[in-house]
């Protein structure tokens, strides 16, 4: 594969949400090895609740939807929210459902990298469980390294996970390589 095309969804809608600075951290990898990417975080990814077909017509939800349909892999963060993802990363991924007519339904047989934030072992871990299942219920492939970083550790999480973040990349490019 040429360059392949990896987008990066989930995180929250502060500006500077530890998981955002963790996508932008895997996609800024990705780039290092010849990716284009695509980073959809915070307003980017704030829709309405899904419901089948409400979100017709709306350019932001179009525009997701045709990156993920351009994707080659997908990186998907969340913080923990009371043990699980956040509102925000889910009611995102339900909108995955408007792919369930094309060609490559949702995000099948693509790898895709996943990473939960939390302010502690418990709900981070939790969360990336709850992310896994998702992307299996999505027909993608999770890497073997999904990232769960406790934010109430000491230090920056990007320098505490860049050995994880390039492992679940690098699984990444090993996948799309095969």
């Amino acid at each position: 594969m040429s360059q392949p095309h990896i987008v990066a969804l989930g995180g929250t809608l502060r500006a500077e949400s530890t998981t955002g600075r963790l996508l932008a951290a895997a996609l800024s990898a990705a780039e290092a090895r010849g990716a284009r990417t695509t980073l959809l975080t915070g307003d980017a990814i704030a829709f309405r609740h899904y419901e089948p077909g409400l979100g017709k017509g709306d350019a932001a939800i179009t525009r997701y939807l045709e990156a993920l349909r351009t994707a080659d892999a997908v990186i998907v963060g969340s913080p923990g929210y009371h043990g699980t993802l956040s509102g925000l990363v889910k009611t995102a991924l339900d909108y995955v459902e408007e792919l369930r007519t094309d060609d490559r339904v949702y995000f099948d047989g693509i790898p895709v990298g996943l990473l939960a934030t939390a302010a502690g072992w418990q709900a981070a871990v939790s969360t990336l469980h709850a992310l896994r299942t998702i992307t299996h219920a999505l027909r993608g492939w999770p890497t073997p390294l999904g990232l769960a970083i406790n934010t109430a550790e000491p230090g920056d999480a990007i320098v505490r996970a860049r050995g994880g973040i390039d492992t679940m990349v690098g699984q990444i490019f090993t996948f799309l390589n095969r």
